[in-house]
C-alpha cells in the first residue's frame, strides 16, 4: 500500500508541473472496458490487461497519463455502481482488493495515475450507515441521512423532486418519517450538515489515498448541501431536456448549489493536501454556466483542483458557439485556477453522433470528430477522454428489452437513457468485439467488425492514429501543456476558429474549419517567428511545409484542423 509520506517518484519523474495540469485523463467505464473472466462484464483484471494499450511508453500506445474509473465498489447496481453499499471494498463483479492493488502497481509502473469515482452525495439504501440510520429515530446515525416529518399525513415535507423522477421524499414505514433522495429511492442522500458524517467521509478518502490512489472524481458536487429550512423550489424551466422531465420545470434554489458547500470542499482539499501530488475533479451542473463550474475551485488553491464545464461538452458544432464557450471559461477562471475540457462521458450521447446532423455520412462525422479532438487536446487546460472516443465509437442502438439504465426504462421512448454511450469497448473484429467470450451486459455496436482497435491501429488515416499523434504532439510541445492562449481568428471566415498557444519562445497556431465546405483562409503573419511549419492536419498534407513570414493563404478542407509551429526568426 502507498502511505501518505512515501515518495511517489515511480510515476511522472520527468514532469515539469502538476500531473493533473499537464496530463491527459482517460475515463474507463469498467463494466464496458474489457472482460477478463468471461462473465460478460468488464473487470479490473481486464483493465490491467489493457494498460499497455493506454500507455506502454512507446508511440504505438495511446499515451494517456491517468485513468478515471467509474465506481467499482460493492453495490446492488440499481444505478450501476453510483449506489455504493461499501465505500472501502471492491465489488466481486470487478475483482477484489488484491487485484485493485495490482492495478495501482501496474498502472504506476507505466506512468499512469489512477483516479477513483467517489459518490458522496448519497449511498445505497443497503449501506450499513443507512441500515443503522433507518433502524430507529434514536439511532446514533439517524442524522447521517436526511429525515423529515411530512407536511401532513401522507404529504412530503416540501416540493423537492428526484432528478430521476417523482418526489425526492420516500416514506419509511418503520420509523414514520420521510427520507430524502436526489436520485433513486435506493440512493438516500447523506446529510453533510452532520460533522460525524463528514469525518467518516474524509476517512474513506484517506483509506484510498493510503492505498495509492492519485485522486478522485467527485460525483454531483452541487448536490451535497441542502437548505436547512427545506424551502420549496420555485417553478421555472432551466433543464437540459426542455421540461421533458418534471424535475426540469423547477429552479433548484434550495436542494442543490448551496453556498455552504464550499466549506466542505475546503475541508476535502485539506485532506488531499495531506498526501503529495493528489487531486480532485468535480461534476458540476450541466445546465449552468462557467461561473458556477469554477466556483467549486475556490481561489484555485483551496477547493477542488478541477471542475468540469459541461456547457462546452453540450455545445453545438458552430464556430461562434465554441468560441463563446471557451471565452466564457477563460474569462472567469481564478488566477490560480486551472481549466479542464471534456467532449464525452458516461452520461451523454457520444460526440461523434451528438455533433452530427441526422443521416450525415460517416466520413463527415469522423472528420468533424478529428477536428473536435484537435480543439480538446490543444486548448489550455486538462483534457479528459472517454473510452472508445479515440475509435470514433458511436452511440449504441439498444432494444428496449436490453435496456439497463433506470432512466431509460422510466422515460422510454422520449428519452432512451445513458446505455447507448456505455456499450462495450471494440477491441477487435471477433465476436462480441473482442470485449468478451460471451454475450456482454450490453450489446456491442453494429460497426464493431471495422471500427475496433485492431483494424484502426497502424492506419495513419484512422481516427485512432490521429488521437495518438495529437497526444504525442501535446506531450512534445510545452506550449500545448502549459502555454498561454490567445485568439487569432479575427480576420478569418466566420466558419474558422484559430488561436495561438505560446510558452517562452515557443508558439503554435491551431486553425479549425467548422464547415463541411472548404474555406480559403489567411494565416496571419507570425509575430515572433519567421514562418509557420505544419505539424499536424486532420487531412492528408505533407508535414513540415513552412508558410513564409508574410500572411499566407490556404484552402482548408471541410472540417479540417491544422496545428502549425512558429519556425525561425523574421
Amino acid at each position: 500500500m502507498q502511505g501518505k509520506d512515501e515518495d511517489r517518484s515511480r510515476v511522472g519523474e520527468a514532469e515539469e508541473g502538476p500531473w493533473w495540469k499537464e496530463g491527459i485523463v482517460y475515463q474507463i467505464y469498467p463494466r464496458s472496458f474489457y472482460d477478463a473472466n468471461g462473465d460478460g462484464i468488464g473487470d479490473l483484471a481486464g483493465i490491467i490487461e489493457k494498460l499497455d494499450y493506454l500507455n506502454d511508453g512507446t508511440a504505438g500506445s495511446l499515451g494517456i497519463d491517468a485513468i478515471w474509473l467509474s465506481p467499482i465498489y460493492p453495490s446492488p447496481m440499481y444505478d450501476f455502481g453510483y449506489d455504493i453499499s461499501d465505500y472501502c471494498a471492491i465489488d466481486p463483479v470487478f475483482g477484489d482488493m488484491k487485484t485493485f492493488d495490482t492495478l495501482i502497481e501496474q498502472a504506476h509502473k507505466r506512468g499512469i495515475r489512477v483516479i477513483l469515482d467517489m459518490v458522496f452525495n448519497h449511498s445505497s439504501h443497503l449501506h450499513p450507515w443507512f441500515i443503522e440510520s433507518s433502524s430507529s429515530r434514536q439511532s446514533p446515525k439517524r442524522d447521517w441521512y436526511i429525515w423529515r416529518d411530512g407536511r401532513s399525513e401522507g404529504r412530503p415535507p416540501n416540493n423537492w423532486l428526484s432528478a430521476f423522477g417523482g418526489s425526492a421524499w420516500e416514506w419509511h414505514e418503520g420509523t414514520g418519517q420521510f427520507y430524502y433522495h436526489s436520485f433513486l429511492k435506493e440512493q438516500p442522500d447523506l446529510n453533510w450538515w452532520n460533522p460525524d458524517l463528514r469525518g467518516a467521509v474524509y476517512d474513506v478518502m484517506r483509506f484510498w489515498l493510503d492505498r495509492g490512489v492519485d485522486g478522485f472524481r467527485l460525483d454531483v458536487v452541487h448536490f451535497y448541501v441542502k437548505d436547512r429550512l427545506f424551502r420549496d423550489n420555485p417553478r421555472g424551466m432551466t433543464g437540459l431536456t426542455k421540461g421533458i422531465l418534471p424535475y426540469d420545470r423547477y429552479r433548484h434554489l434550495y436542494d442543490r448549489d448551496r453556498p455552504e458547500g464550499h466549506e466542505i470542499f475546503k475541508e476535502m482539499r485539506t485532506v488531499t493536501n495531506e498526501y503529495p501530488d493528489r487531486m480532485m475533479v468535480g461534476e458540476t451542473p450541466y445546465e449552468h454556466g462557467a461561473s458556477t463550474a469554477v466556483s467549486y475551485l475556490g481561489d484555485g488553491t483551496d477547493e477542488l483542483h478541477l471542475a468540469f464545464y459541461f456547457k462546452f461538452l453540450l455545445a453545438r458544432w458552430r464556430r461562434r458557439t465554441y468560441r463563446a464557450r471557451i471565452d466564457d471559461l477563460y474569462r472567469v477562471i481564478p488566477e490560480k485556477g486551472w481549466p479542464c475540457w471534456v467532449l464525452n462521458n458516461h452520461d451523454v450521447p457520444r460526440s461523434i453522433d451528438r455533433l452530427a446532423r441526422p443521416f450525415e455520412a460517416e466520413g463527415r462525422r469522423e472528420a468533424r470528430a478529428k477536428a473536435a479532438a484537435t480543439i480538446l487536446l490543444t486548448l489550455k487546460g486538462t483534457p479528459f477522454l472517454y473510452y472508445g472516443e479515440e475509435l470514433g465509437m458511436r452511440n449504441g442502438s439498444i432494444p428496449r428489452s436490453r435496456l439497463r439504465d433506470p432512466l431509460g426504462k422510466r422515460y422510454w421512448p422520449v428519452y432512451k437513457g445513458r446505455d447507448p454511450a456505455r456499450t462495450p469497448m471494440q477491441w477487435g473484429p471477433r465476436e462480441h468485439a473482442g470485449f468478451s467470450t460471451v454475450e456482454p451486459w450490453l450489446p456491442v455496436n453494429a460497426d464493431y467488425r471495422r471500427r475496433n482497435v485492431e483494424c484502426l491501429a497502424g492506419d495513419e488515416t484512422s481516427i485512432l492514429e490521429y488521437y495518438k499523434m495529437l497526444i504525442r504532439l501535446r506531450r512534445e510541445e510545452r506550449a500545448l501543456r502549459r502555454g498561454d492562449f490567445e485568439w487569432a481568428d479575427g480576420s478569418m471566415s466566420d466558419c474558422c476558429l484559430a488561436y495561438t498557444r505560446t510558452y517562452g519562445s515557443e508558439g503554435l497556431l491551431v486553425v479549425v474549419n467548422f464547415s463541411a465546405v472548404p474555406q480559403a483562409v489567411r494565416i496571419p503573419r507570425p509575430a515572433a517567428w519567421g514562418g509557420w511549419r505544419l505539424l499536424l492536419s486532420t487531412h492528408p498534407r505533407p508535414r513540415g511545409i513552412v508558410l513564409g513570414a508574410e500572411d499566407a493563404h490556404l484552402r482548408l478542407e471541410g472540417f479540417e484542423a491544422l496545428v502549425l509551429k512558429g519556425e525561425g526568426r523574421p
